[in-house]
C-alpha cells in the first residue's frame, strides 16, 4: 500500500509539473525543430543557389572568352543580382570590371570592383579586387587611394604583385627611393624561377643606380 501511495504521489507531481510547464516545453520542442528544419532548408537553398550561379559562371567566363560584351554584361548582372550572396558575386564583379576597363570604362569597373571587395566572401577574391582597383586609381593618377589599397592585409601570394604596383605608383609620384625599395621587395617575394621578375626588373634598372 506505502508503494502505492508513494507511485500516486509521483503520478499527482507529474500531473502537475505537465500543467505548468508542458504547453512551455512543448512550445520548445516545436522551436527547436522548426530551427533545425529551417537551417537544414536554408543549406539546402543555398547548395541550390551556388550550384545555378556556377552555371551562369560558366557561361559569363566563356563570354569573356569571345569578347562578347552584351551577354557578358546580360549574364554578370544576372548573376549579382540573384546570386549576389553567393561566392560567384563578386568573382562576376571581377569579370565585369576587366570587361569594362578593357573596353574604355574605368570608371564603371572600379564601381564593380568597390562592391567586389565589400562583398567578396574570401579574402583572396577582395585581395585581387583591391589590386585592380588600386591599377585603376594609378592610372587616374589618385596615387595616394592607390596606396591606400596596398596597405590593405593581403596572403603572400599576391605580395609581389602588391609590391610592385606600389614600384609603380612610387615611381610616378617621382619617389625613385622609395620605388626601387618596393620593386626590390617584389622581387624578394616572387618565385625564383617566375618569368615576372623579368619584368620587375626591367622597371627596377630603369630607375637607374641609388643615389
Amino acid at each position: 500500500m506505502a508503494l502505492d501511495l508513494e507511485e500516486q504521489e509521483q503520478l499527482d507531481a507529474l500531473k502537475q509539473f505537465w500543467k505548468q510547464y508542458g504547453t512551455l516545453i512543448i512550445i520548445l520542442a516545436f522551436l527547436a525543430l522548426a530551427t533545425f528544419a529551417g537551417v537544414k532548408g536554408w543549406n539546402y537553398y543555398q547548395r541550390g543557389q551556388s550550384e545555378q550561379a556556377s552555371v551562369l559562371f560558366g557561361k559569363l567566363e566563356e563570354a569573356v572568352r569571345k569578347n562578347d560584351i552584351a551577354q557578358t554584361g546580360s549574364l554578370g548582372a544576372e548573376i549579382i543580382d540573384k546570386y549576389g550572396s553567393t561566392a560567384y558575386g563578386p568573382m562576376a564583379a571581377l569579370l565585369l570590371a576587366k570587361t569594362s576597363h578593357d573596353n574604355g570604362d574605368p570608371a564603371g569597373a572600379a564601381t564593380r570592383l568597390l562592391w567586389a571587395i565589400d562583398k567578396a566572401r574570401d579574402d583572396e577574391t577582395a585581395a585581387l579586387a583591391r589590386l585592380r582597383l588600386a591599377g585603376i586609381r594609378l592610372d587616374e593618377k589618385k596615387y595616394d587611394e592607390a596606396l591606400a589599397l596596398l596597405d590593405a592585409k593581403h596572403s603572400q601570394a599576391f605580395a609581389p604583385l602588391y609590391s610592385d604596383l606600389r614600384g609603380d605608383v612610387l615611381a610616378a609620384q617621382g619617389k625613385p627611393a622609395e620605388a626601387r625599395a618596393a620593386y626590390k621587395q617584389a622581387l624578394e617575394k616572387s618565385l625564383p624561377n617566375s618569368n615576372y621578375r623579368n619584368v620587375v626588373q626591367i622597371k627596377l634598372d630603369a630607375l637607374g643606380p641609388a643615389k
